[in-house]
């Protein structure tokens, strides 16, 4: 019995490909794959759309190595709310993703440990820590509720 094979997953990329799930070197549609990717859910090497996956990406959640969007991980990253080790342009606090106790003021990790001391003395505590090439405000974190310490 023959079996039809569908275009897409399995078939050889067209040079262009437009339509839902479509496979080209220059995808557009709804879940566009290849190098350049234009659609709802695109992934490729450059992806522009609603929720891109890829190494360069700009949409509203995006994740890879270059990102710009609204919520987005990335390496170097642009947006709203982020994750990654670089943030490009905006405020210099990048949000730790660090989880704190509920009760826990709401900390940022900052790129200077002037600004980490500055922010521990308005915060009323002392000295500042080191979360991975950034500095937080006060010497620790502070302790889980019932952590027995």
């Amino acid at each position: 019995m023959p079996t039809e094979q569908l275009p897409g997953c399995g078939s050889k990329p067209k040079a262009i490909a437009i339509g839902i799930a479509p496979l080209g070197i220059v995808s557009i549609g709804i879940v566009p794959m290849g190098v350049v990717s234009i659609g709802v859910v695109p992934m490729g090497v450059l992806s522009i759309g609603a929720v891109g996956m890829g190494v360069i990406n700009a949409c509203v959640v995006g994740m890879g190595i270059l990102v710009a969007g609204v919520n987005v991980m990335g390496v170097w990253w642009l947006g709203m709310d982020g994750m990654g080790p670089k943030r490009l342009g905006g405020s210099n606090a990048i949000h730790s993703h660090h989880q704190h106790p509920p009760k826990a003021q709401n900390l940022y990790a900052y790129p200077s440990k002037q600004v980490a001391l500055q922010k521990a003395a308005e915060l009323g505590c002392k000295g500042v820590h080191a979360m991975g090439s950034l500095w937080m405000p006060c010497e620790q974190h502070p302790e889980e509720p019932n952590s027995g310490r």
